[in-house]
């Protein structure tokens, strides 16, 4: 294995749209909402409340997109880390189909997204699918997809060995469960598109500067009908809003001990080869389809936009010493699925977090007056936006709208109702867990050790 060196641990993506460097803007004291997040669910929430005429602030401790808005893979599923099974089991079913047609709904609005302020982010509606390693998984893929059918409504195809060379070409298989409802972009552009539809409606972001402290204030003055005021500390100025929202996800640093305890930052690491030939990634991958697989220790892969790289990703290893370490963990796992890229140069590794909570489904909630919207366990392509989305139109109900009704139902009239079936209490605290997740390279050895009992190994 090579890895060039131009690149040695930037994402691929950033080649054609690399995070935006820009000029810092005075902070105001005040203004009708603030954002602490410049990522998809941030900047989502931030072109509709801005068109809608609202100021807003954007706060973002790095360039806007340095974290994993232009560091994830691109795939478009929206799917939950809870299979249906497992949904059903703690949801119910009433909720857990709300659940599932929620997800629809939001890839359909994550493409009517792009096809609105014309973002070219090289979308592609390809499919996706999901290999299962033994006899005994597709067995249980295809009895699981039967209970995926009757709570979303969408219908996998069970993928038989015969079946295979037209999904996948690799042994690693026995066969594996389509679904032609999932795509892939290119984040970075993505993420790029949706910064310039905020700044052109408005919305006001700020770069490289961090929140450092929320204090929590009472202000008589009702602003924007909500008595309540929260006051931000940045590490360029105080800020005051009626409205807050929080959308850091695997990126939140220090300054919320509280979300520290509820949310957990897990790293995943692609790499990407070398330009290959076309024949031979539609030999890989025919269709150029989004791909993943049933293992815990679940691997993703696709192809580049331009049809010529493999990007493949996967959880980091438990344990290792150096970057080149951890690429080679990820390399490795690419050859065992793909021989043929055994001596495959790498040109791009890169790694970022995905979030998770102890109920290992994305939080949308209302905490003490202050928005959350994170912990979407790997899928906040889909889901980032979608909850943006939801966070705003709260707010703006919360502006326009008396509260009657709330009343009526014996709420406070400042008692936001977020309309998702994912909306509920805030989580509850990881144990013994204040922002160092110390706990990971345990979980991680232990999935493997689950993925090696179950004989999900690679046939190369």
């Amino acid at each position: 294995m090579s890895l060039n060196n131009r690149h040695p641990e930037e994402p691929y993506w950033w080649r054609d749209s690399p995070p935006a460097v820009m000029a810092q803007q005075e902070v105001q004291p005040n203004c009708d909402v603030v954002i602490v997040g410049a990522g998809y669910t941030g900047l989502t929430s931030a072109l509709i409340l801005a068109t809608a005429g609202c100021s807003v602030q954007v706060f973002d401790s790095a360039n806007p997109g340095y974290g994993a808005s232009t560091r994830n893979g691109g795939i478009t599923s929206g799917n939950l880390r809870l299979n249906a099974t497992a949904a059903l089991k703690q949801l119910g079913e009433t909720r857990a189909k709300a659940v599932f047609a929620e997800s629809v709904n939001a890839r359909t609005y994550l493409r009517n997204l792009i096809e609105e302020h014309n973002i070219d982010c090289d979308y592609q509606l390809t499919g996706r699918f999901t290999g299962a390693m033994t006899h005994r998984d597709l067995e249980s893929m295809a009895r699981e997809s039967e209970v995926f059918a009757r709570l979303s409504g969408i219908e996998p195809a069970v993928i038989k060995q015969a079946e295979l060379s037209n999904y996948v070409g690799s042994e690693t298989y026995v066969g594996g469960i389509y679904r032609e409802d999932i795509g892939h972009l290119h984040p970075a552009k993505f993420h790029a598109g949706l910064l310039k539809a905020v700044m052109q409606r408005g919305g006001v972001v700020h770069a490289n500067t961090p929140i450092t402290k929320i204090i929590q204030t009472t202000d008589t003055k009702r602003l924007l009908h909500k008595s309540q005021t929260v006051t931000l500390r940045s590490s360029r100025g105080d800020v005051s809003a009626a409205h807050v929202l929080i959308a850091t996800n695997g990126y939140s640093g220090s300054f919320n001990p509280w979300i520290n305890r509820r949310i957990v930052p897990v790293r995943s690491r692609i790499v990407v080869t070398e330009k290959l030939s076309r024949n031979l990634i539609s030999t890989l991958i025919p269709g150029l389809r989004a791909m993943g697989e049933n293992r815990n220790l679940y691997r993703y892969y696709r192809p580049t936009p331009d049809g010529e790289r493999l990007l493949f990703g996967s959880r980091e290893p438990a344990f290792y010493r150096s970057h080149a370490q951890a690429v080679e963990h990820v390399r490795q796992g690419m050859a065992g699925v793909f021989p043929e890229l055994k001596d495959v140069a790498v040109s791009s590794s890169w790694a970022g977090n995905v979030a998770f909570s102890r109920s290992h489904l994305p939080l949308l909630f209302n905490h003490e007056g202050i928005y959350y919207a994170m912990g979407y366990c790997g899928s906040g392509t889909v889901w980032a936006p979608w909850f943006g989305r939801k966070v705003a139109e709260s707010i703006l109900d919360e502006i326009n709208g008396p509260g009657i009704e709330r009343k009526k139902a014996g709420m406070s009239s400042n008692a936001p109702k977020i309309q998702s079936a994912l909306a509920g209490q805030p989580p509850a605290a990881v144990p013994f867990y204040r922002g160092n997740p110390w706990f990971l390279p345990a979980a991680i050895l232990w999935n493997g050790l689950q993925d090696k009992r179950h004989g999900r190994l690679d046939k190369a």
